[in-house]
């Protein structure tokens, strides 16, 4: 394997690791209530999908700029609050067993864009991810990475049905849960920790004493 499609193999597969097509499943299987929300699912998953990947698109685009030139915020600094953010959803899933709660009530096709969309999918995690790769990568690559990811998020999300009763059947749904969340928590931290290093990196060295050697 080349080292570009390696590279581009891994950035896609981390973002499949933010997006975390396991916890859509999670949450689709519990908003969905009765059969007439069943037969919405793929019209929901498009609407998501979609929409998510056109708010990446205009972050991959936009982002850098936007953060810096309007907002005057440094890409480190979004970092560290995205992985505080994806820590936080981690944690809970770990320690509750659950990833996201949604209100009683709510219909499935009023959940495709808020909250399905963003921040479930793209939400500050996958974006702080986009613009980093969007810098670090190339856009090109970027985006057919973003694309492919959500892609498999979407293929996830219409076998809902077929995943979380198999899941159920062997009792895994608690421990994948459990364990989704430790792998999530892991990737939070480790953005935290790259915005602090890059944020260290920035620091003004301590100037030379005159006359000092070297």
């Amino acid at each position: 394997m080349s080292e570009e499609l390696k590279t581009f193999v891994n950035i896609t597969f981390y973002l499949v690791a933010l997006i975390n097509p396991l916890s859509k499943v999670f949450f689709l299987s519990s908003a969905i209530r009765g059969r007439e929300q069943w037969s919405s699912l793929a019209t929901v998953s498009v609407r998501a999908s979609g929409t998510a990947f056109l708010i990446l698109l205009a972050f991959a685009l936009l982002g850098d700029v936007l953060f810096k030139q309007v907002f005057h915020v440094e890409l480190y600094s979004f970092q560290v609050v995205g992985g505080i953010v994806l820590f936080v959803s981690g944690f809970k899933a770990l320690n509750k067993g659950v990833f996201f709660e949604e209100e009683e009530g709510d219909r499935l096709l009023d959940l495709s864009v808020v909250p399905l969309a963003s921040p479930l999918i793209a939400g500050p995690a996958t974006i702080t991810g986009v613009i980093s790769f969007s810098a670090q990568y190339g856009m090109p690559r970027t985006l057919a990475a973003t694309f492919i990811a959500i892609l498999f998020n979407f293929i996830a999300m219409l076998l809902t049905g077929f995943l979380y009763r198999l899941l159920r059947h062997y009792n895994l749904i608690g421990a994948l849960i459990r364990i989704t969340g430790l792998i999530v928590s892991t990737i939070a931290v480790q953005m935290v920790l790259a915005g602090l290093k890059a944020w260290h990196s920035t620091l003004a060295l301590p100037a030379k004493l005159p006359g000092a050697g070297g």
